[in-house]
């Protein structure tokens, strides 16, 4: 290939030769050439339309370097190999995230994790290490975020933040945080509950409705506790009509648990039909369901529930709160029904049991009071009549 034409200029130690620009036109290429630390330096200094730079331009980049205020082109390579190496060896949140999920490939609820994760953390910290994170920061992720979000939401978000720093730090592969991420108050203590005229019209609406899914589920999470996801993952196979059990597969509590199958949920399961799916309640293809919620929101409003009326979540709530209202049910079993890892999550429902246990032990001080006033033998007080 013949070496082109260095073409000098007006100004010292700038000349240019002609290229193509990309459109296809000539274009001047500009070079310099000084001496620096005793050693010739001869390099491109940039294009005459790509770069917009002129012999003018090019002569104020050669005095520039000759004085030590820029770095050769040489300098520059160096400085930019020595940037990537140590982008290579930081680890930012966005690095530490990747990391986490490959450490957990069955990391549960992944889906909405990377959602969080891809909406309000790495906008802000993703290319930031933890070492560089600062309270005032977060704090002002979680004031507005609590503009438009609930403090639950809110909470998860600033929790999956933590996690994936504390992971980074106990691998070894970033320094910690160096003060306490502030996390919103959740109350947690909402007992939704029915009274009985409106689990009657839900009764009734349910019967009339011809989704195939939609109104057993509603029953077997009023029957049984069961969670929306662990109705989700049910299968015929977990279902033990012999031994009276429903076994269920890696429940939101951790690890598998079994619950009675009771004569009400037994009725409506062995009365469900089957298909070739090997779920009980499928989703399309007979695969696993993922989603349910516009079919069972549609009998919830039906049947004029409240509009903050959760249809699967509070009808487990509803069969807690029945059992704990009994006054027959001690709240270890209710626990146990329940799949609550702590027994702080049953205790939400202790004082609906304290006050059938309140009205059980006046039933015992009337029963002494009729006695007293020479009350008939015979006479006996319904606790159900004492109720209302």
């Amino acid at each position: 290939m013949p070496v082109q034409k260095r073409i000098k200029t007006k100004y010292p130690g700038v000349y240019y030769i002609v290229g193509i620009s990309a459109d296809g036109k000539p274009e001047r290429i500009y070079y310099i050439r000084y001496r620096k630390n005793g050693k010739m330096i001869d390099e491109k200094a940039g294009r005459q339309y790509q770069d917009d730079l002129t012999p003018s331009r090019a002569s104020g980049m050669r005095a520039r370097r000759i004085e030590g205020k820029e770095p050769t082109n040489k300098e520059k390579r160096a400085l930019e190999r020595a940037q990537k190496e140590v982008e290579v060896n930081r680890w930012t949140i966005d690095k530490l995230w990747s990391a986490y999920k490959e450490n957990r490939p069955n990391l549960k609820g992944i889906v909405t994790d990377e959602n969080r994760f891809n909406n309000y953390i790495k906008p802000r910290f993703g290319k930031k290490e933890p070492r560089e994170l600062i309270q005032l920061e977060i704090d002002r992720l979680r004031i507005n975020l609590l503009k438009k979000k609930a403090p639950q939401t809110v909470k998860h978000v600033l929790e999956l933040l933590r996690r994936v720093t504390n992971f980074g730090f106990k691998k070894g592969l970033s320094e910690r945080l160096t003060f306490s991420i502030e996390m919103p108050r959740v109350s947690n203590l909402k007992t939704e509950d029915l009274n009985p005229d409106q689990l009657t019209k839900l009764l009734e609406v349910i019967e009339k409705d011809d989704h195939p899914d939609a109104g057993p589920m509603m029953k077997m999470a009023l029957f049984t506790g069961m969670r929306r996801g662990e109705m989700f993952k049910l299968q015929w196979s977990n279902v033990n009509f012999d031994k009276g059990f429903i076994y269920l597969v890696d429940p939101k509590g951790g690890p598998d648990q079994k619950i009675p199958l009771n004569d009400a949920a037994r009725e409506l399961l062995q009365s469900h039909p089957k298909t070739k799916s090997p779920f009980v309640f499928p989703g399309r293809g007979g695969r696993q369901r993922v989603d349910i919620k516009h079919a069972v929101n549609q009998t919830k409003k039906a049947a004029g529930l409240p509009k903050d009326f959760r249809a699967l979540h509070g009808l487990r709530h509803v069969y807690a709160s029945m059992l704990a209202s009994s006054g027959q049910v001690d709240m270890y079993t209710l626990q146990k029904l329940l799949t609550h890892k702590s027994p702080l999550m049953t205790q939400r429902y202790a004082h609906l049991r304290d006050e059938a246990l309140k009205k059980a032990s006046n039933l015992a001080g009337e029963l002494v009071e009729q006695a007293a006033n020479g009350a008939e033998n015979d006479k006996v007080v319904n606790l159900e009549d004492h109720k209302k």
